[in-house]
């Protein structure tokens, strides 16, 4: 298994031996992968496994240090992002709804954050208001319309900042742990939201800890290990695969005592934890 697209679609992207730091720290080491237009990617991995660092490499926040990334056959460098035109269009394109939405909500009510990026892209007045309404109804947050998002609870923060990309209906989505903080009804709308564009042109790349979810948001999956692919495979290889899920620390395993006998079985890890 070693991360190469075997999908008839084109490659989206491309990574070959990415290599990026925090202050000297490594946070990916030598990544290689390829992911093609239209698939559902889950990336699976611990707390500093890499997945918010690929995640925002794949975003264009950050640029490797070593190694190449490259999108829809351009490579991904600082220099490019200087070009308004080329960064405009990767924007429209690319979009990235973060693990923690506090980053990401800074306008002053819920509507003001839906229609900020069509406003940033001059879409016509008629052409805002209906698709924020849209996406405000979709996400389950046009009671909240006037309200500052400072104000929300955390999952009604999520479901706005999922609203503020899904208003641009972009080609690709980058989903950091989508699912938490969410409420069981919520989770099961992102959840109903990412199957229905299975088989469309939408590529939609989720890292998250919720094992219970891949199957239903995945075609393929992608394990990092401190930084690293260290599996790749679709769902049904890679979730009953109990010794590379401990070795990841998706699972762990629990000991039980029956009089002189100890054995051991595995467990999924039912809370999600947080990746900084």
């Amino acid at each position: 298994m070693d991360g190469k697209v075997s999908w008839t679609m084109p490659v989206l992207f491309e990574l070959q031996d990415a290599c990026f730091e925090y202050d000297g720290i490594p946070a990916l080491r030598g990544l290689s992968l390829e992911i093609a237009q239209g698939e559902r990617v889950a990336l699976l991995g611990a707390n500093g496994s890499g997945k918010s660092t690929l995640l925002r490499i794949l975003d264009a926040l950050h640029f490797a240090s070593k190694g190449s990334v490259s999108f829809d056959g351009q490579r991904l460098t600082p220099e490019l992002f200087q070009r308004d035109d080329y960064a405009l269009a990767f924007r429209r394109r690319v979009a990235l709804v973060f693990q923690n939405p506090d980053v990401q909500l800074f306008n002053p009510t819920v509507f003001d954050e839906v229609a900020f990026g069509p406003l940033q892209l001059q879409w016509p007045k008629e052409t805002i208001l209906s698709k924020v309404a849209e996406a405000m109804e979709l996400m389950g947050v046009t009671h909240l319309r006037d309200r500052p998002p400072y104000r929300l609870s955390g999952g009604e923060k999520k479901r706005v900042a999922l609203a503020s990309v899904l208003v641009l209906d972009p080609d690709v989505l980058l989903l950091d742990e989508p699912t938490a903080t969410l409420d069981p009804r919520s989770q099961s709308q992102v959840v109903d939201l990412i199957q229905e564009w299975k088989g469309s042109s939408k590529t939609v790349i989720t890292a998250t800890h919720q094992l219970e979810i891949v199957e239903d948001i995945a075609d393929r999956v992608f394990v990092l290990e401190e930084g690293r692919v260290a599996a790749t495979g679709i769902p049904p290889e890679i979730l009953p695969n109990y010794e590379l899920l401990l070795r990841a620390n998706l699972v762990h395993a629990h000991r039980h005592s029956h009089g002189s006998v100890i054995h051991s079985h595995p467990h999924l890890h039912s809370h999600s934890k947080h990746e900084h």
